[in-house]
């Protein structure tokens, strides 16, 4: 894959059409980019919030949008009725997929964690977003840049999991994980690279599959061919990294943000480790990027 677009093209070739329930589904944005998804054929709705606040947004974004036979209004009171809705729906097997719409993200996340008819499960949940990066010849995944804070070895290798199902997803069937650092040897003095280490043994011994995980790395010898030749790291997964493992969240925040606006890319991203995807955008997040993001968790509820 090496363009987000070829994500959406994927994600609408399916046989079957995928149902997507949005909470608090009141906003331009949102609806901005529901119109977009039904453009291109992506997925039905089911838009849980005030029905007819939820009508005059849509009658703005356009018209037509009122009568389309794949949008299903759910009336509801208030901001946590419509997330608790929206996350029965998808747990009851009536959707596929969970969208946050114009409501606090911590007020979605605690529908979504409801022991009794939540998406929770023994897993951690992780945020995986894959960049279209221009001059990167293909998408490139980061991984945690925005729900876990200061993960240990066991959640890193759970947020591996997470972000190797989403890869796998998109087309990449054996991605190359980089945990990253900020030196390329084992320092016990940076625990970032003994957790690397570690999990480039759990690899080795099947523990963590589906993926070749190799470091630690630096951002620069994970992405480059040329610089890892420079440090004198070989093999075939120096410079190739398809996953970015992030130490920190603050590291992948920095990350995340600097790609954006620096490097202008393009970004789709999912929240893994639940029963079923969930989008979980920000208000500042553009049109397609929410677009993007759809057609990423439409592709992982389907694989």
């Amino acid at each position: 894959m090496a363009s987000l677009d070829s994500l959406i093209d994927k994600a609408a070739a399916s046989e079957t059409r995928p149902v997507v329930s949005v909470a608090s589904a009141a906003d331009t944005h949102v609806l901005g980019a529901v119109k977009m998804a039904l453009e291109r054929n992506l997925a039905s709705f089911r838009l849980f919030g005030d029905k007819e606040e939820i009508r005059s947004v849509l009658a703005k974004v356009d018209p037509r949008l009122l009568d389309n036979v794949y949008i299903e209004i759910e009336d509801a009171p208030d901001q946590q009725m419509a997330a608790k809705l929206a996350v029965q729906s998808v747990s009851s097997g009536q959707a596929d997929v969970l969208m946050k719409g114009n409501l606090p993200t911590a007020t979605i996340l605690k529908e979504v964690l409801n022991r009794d008819y939540g998406l929770r499960k023994e897993t951690i949940l992780s945020h995986v977003a894959a960049f279209e990066v221009p001059g990167y010849e293909r998408l490139l995944f980061v991984t945690d840049a925005a729900m876990n804070i200061a993960p240990d070895l066991t959640e890193k290798a759970q947020i591996v999991r997470n972000a190797v199902q989403a890869a796998h997803a998109c087309g990449i069937s054996k991605p190359i994980v980089a945990p990253l650092a900020a030196v390329e040897t084992v320092n016990p003095a940076m625990q970032p690279t003994l957790d690397a280490a570690a999990l480039v043994a759990m690899n080795h011994r099947q523990q963590i599959d589906g993926c070749v995980i190799d470091g630690p790395l630096a951002l620069d010898n994970a992405v480059s061919r040329e610089a890892a030749k420079h440090k004198g790291i070989e093999g075939e997964t120096a410079g190739n990294a398809d996953i970015l493992l992030v130490p920190s969240i603050e590291a992948g925040n920095i990350l995340y943000k600097s790609l954006m606006y620096f490097a202008n890319a393009k970004v789709g991203a999912v929240i893994q480790g639940a029963k079923a995807p969930v989008v979980l955008t920000s208000r500042s997040d553009r049109m397609d990027s929410k677009l993007y993001s759809l057609a990423l968790a439409i592709l992982v509820s389907q694989h």
